[in-house]
């Protein structure tokens, strides 16, 4: 690829763009270092919390806490549901013996 003809440029515009590149380096720089700062104490905590800073086990132990959440949460729609028909059979053979005198 051929590399474009530019306008020459002064020393004090060189210096300038110089000086615009270096403050965008040090900020990349210093933004990469708080980055991995805020990684490290994230992977301490979870390895703290779940024995694993392991992006893959910490998905691996999600997904079991969510199948045995929703495994949860099945059961106890199961016993309510069981709980209205009991009240409603209750309330059947209630309103029959009120019918029945």
């Amino acid at each position: 690829m051929p590399v474009q003809a530019t306008k020459a440029q002064s020393i004090e515009e060189l210096r300038k763009r110089y000086d615009d590149l270096n403050t965008k380096k040090i900020t990349a720089e210093a933004n990469h270092k708080n980055a991995q700062k805020q990684l490290d104490e994230l992977k301490a905590a979870a390895k703290a919390q779940w024995n694993t800073d392991s992006l893959d086990e910490l998905r691996k132990k999600l997904k079991e806490m969510e199948d045995e959440n929703e495994r949860k949460r099945s059961e106890y729609q199961g016993q309510l549901d069981k709980i209205e028909a009991d009240l409603k059979d209750v309330d059947q053979k209630f309103i029959q013996a009120q019918e029945k005198k």
